[in-house]
Formats: C-alpha cells, sequence, structure tokens
C-alpha cells in the first residue's frame, strides 16, 4: 500500500522458511522494515539479501522463541516495532494420544504458546508505543477444531487461538489490534516433513490427490492485506482453507 511509510518495523518470528519468510518478503514488499528471526541464520541470511536486492528493508536476528531472555533481549535492541507476526512453531508426531510421546507434546506447547507469549510481552510495550500496532497470531484450523492423531498440535494450537481471544479482550483500551490467522491444510517444504520426523513418504501422504492445497505465499497474503488495513479495522480471525477442504477430516483427493 503507498501508504505504508518505510519507517514501519514489522517483526517476524519463524522467518527462515514457509508462511513465515513469505510474510515478510510481502510486508517488505509492502513497505516495512522486517526484522528477520529465526534459529537459522543462514537461511535468514539468504532472505534478507533477496528482500534488499528487490529494493525492500531487512535485518537479520537468530533467535529461539522458547528462550525467553533471548526474545526480551532483542526486544531491547528495537527502537520500535509496529507488527508483531508470531508466526513460529509447528507440529511434531501425528500418533493417537494413548500412543503419543511426552516431549513431543512439550516440544510444541513450548515454542506454539510460550514461543507466542514471550515475543507478545517483550514487544508489547513497542506496540502500544506506536499508537497502532498489529500482533498476527498464526495459529491453525487444528486450534479450533480437533481430529484423529492431532493430540498435542491440536491442544498447541487451542492454546494460541486463547491467547488470541484473550488479548483482544484484555488490550482493548490499547491501540493495538489483535489478528488471527488460521490456515488448514498449506502444503510448504518443510511443515508435514517436520511432523514426520523427515519421512518423505508420510509427509507426501498428507496432499496426496490434492491439486491445490494451499501455499505459503497463500497465508502470507492474508497476513499482508490483514496488517495493512486501516488502524480501525480488526481482522479477529480469518480461516482460509483450499476450496478442496471443507473440514480437517473432508479433503477431495483424486488420483489417477
Amino acid at each position: 500500500m503507498d501508504d505504508v511509510a518505510t519507517d514501519r518495523v514489522a517483526v517476524i518470528t519463524g522467518a527462515s522458511s514457509g508462511i513465515g519468510a513469505a510474510s515478510a518478503a510481502g510486508l517488505a514488499a509492502a513497505g516495512y522494515h522486517v526484522v528477520l528471526t529465526a534459529r537459522r541464520r543462514e537461511r535468514l541470511e539468504q532472505l534478507a539479501a533477496q528482500i534488499m536486492d528487490s529494493g525492500g528493508s531487512a535485518e537479520v536476528h537468530q533467535l529461539d522463541v522458547t528462550d525467553r531472555a533471548a526474545v526480551r533481549a532483542l526486544a531491547t535492541r528495537l527502537d520500535r516495532c509496529d507488527v508483531l507476526v508470531a508466526n513460529a512453531g509447528g507440529a511434531i508426531g501425528a500418533d493417537p494420544v494413548a500412543d503419543s510421546v511426552p516431549a513431543d507434546w512439550q516440544a510444541m506447547y513450548d515454542v506454539n504458546v510460550l514461543g507466542t507469549l514471550h515475543a507478545t510481552q517483550a514487544l508489547l510495550p513497542l506496540l502500544i508505543a506506536t499508537g497502532a500496532g498489529t500482533i498476527v497470531l498464526m495459529s491453525s484450523t487444528a486450534g479450533l477444531i480437533s481430529y484423529e492423531g492431532g493430540g498435542g498440535y491440536v491442544v498447541a494450537k487451542h492454546g494460541t487461538h486463547a491467547i488470541a481471544e484473550t488479548l483482544r479482550l484484555e488490550l482493548y483500551e490499547q491501540p493495538v489490534r489483535i489478528i488471527e490467522i488460521a490456515p488448514g491444510m498449506v502444503k510448504t517444504a518443510e511443515f508435514a516433513l517436520n511432523r514426520y520426523h523427515g519421512d518423505a513418504s508420510k509427509a507426501d501422504a498428507v496432499y496426496a490427490g490434492v491439486a491445490e492445497p494451499l501455499t505459503d505465499a497463500d497465508v502470507a497474503d492474508a497476513v499482508v492485506w490483514s496488517v495493512t488495513r486501516p488502524p480501525h479495522v480488526n481482522v479477529d480471525l480469518m480461516v482460509i482453507r483450499p476450496r478442496a477442504q471443507a473440514a480437517q477430516y473432508k479433503v477431495h483427493r483424486v488420483f489417477d
């Protein structure tokens, strides 16, 4: 948008790949200086170079959002934050609750819930200070509807959804919007592969027969559109699925 000033700053967690990287690129194209954070510095530096080669503005901070002290340290290094895209997250495993691994549940809770909490708490004073801050929480349809094999991921994303709803109530007198984006089936390079511990055949089966699952660019487009609405317009919750997906368990698949 033409009215977005280049001095506005957007912090994106989990920006090294997938939805986070695409959202960062989209916000940079919309005129924001993007602060790229994730654990993989090399990936962030590659993305920053691409953004700057395209005329955008970016900086890199290696960050694990589960490290509360590191998140707070990042906040102290920033003079301004207009937008926080709390995107860092992910799923581990697809076992039934009875057979699932508690350590996997802990890891998912730490990044999807506590990581979101750490980033929000650390950056909230800067967001309020701008007079028109925006927090985008990346949840999931798994945060709205349970499904078999979802287990710990469903629990974690329900937590993200609860943070969004609670923040909106608690900050209603503050100049900060709380936007929740809840994607359904999104085919990215790493999400399903990470969920199935690198098993490519299981990861591929998630999308088998689905002609057009969502892409990271589709979700990033939703993020950028929501953020660039006028400051008085809040997109409380956007559920975005591919046309082929009517529900978690009802997906149109065509096999040859």
